[in-house]
């Protein structure tokens, strides 16, 4: 039989940092609500939890990855919103944003969760954000939680 590792979603005493974007701040601040109280609800203390407002998406991977590297957080949490407009330049912030996260977290070792959601329109916006779909914070936060103990095992 092959060994298998699968990590609980216990916070213990774990430390989160969540970078928030204020750009659609009708959005990113029901991620955030969502991120905050998945790490309530599994374990954790809000008092543990730093949150980092940064003015947009694309500002996000440079916060992520000084938090990432300072060594005090467990886990970092990215949230966004980036919302279709009538350009392509939505394509071009994803993009970018999504590498950057990725360099963030590898270079520094601990996860790096992307919770920024991409959508056409606003009301796609609302759906993931609490709406219809559920709240993209709450599933970077499960993910940051359940890296953040699976590490622990490897």
């Amino acid at each position: 039989m092959p060994t298998e590792l699968s990590a609980q979603l216990v916070v213990g005493d774990a430390t989160f940092a969540i970078v928030v974007s204020r750009f659609n701040d009708l959005i990113t601040r029901r991620l955030l609500d969502g991120a905050i109280e998945t790490v309530v609800r599994h374990g954790g203390d809000a008092s543990r939890i730093t949150v980092v407002w940064v003015p947009g998406s694309f500002e996000i991977p440079l916060a992520a990855s000084r938090l990432a590297k300072s060594g005090k957080y467990s886990a970092v949490i990215c949230l966004g919103a980036v919302i279709q407009g009538s350009t392509s330049h939505h394509e071009y912030i994803n993009s970018q944003v999504a590498s950057g996260i990725m360099s963030a977290m590898r270079e520094s070792g601990i996860p790096v969760t992307f919770g920024v959601i991409t959508c056409e329109s606003m009301d796609q916006a609302l759906d993931r954000a609490g709406g219809k779909v559920g709240n993209k914070g709450h599933e970077a936060t499960l993910a940051a939680i359940e890296m953040v103990n699976l590490l622990k095992m490897i």
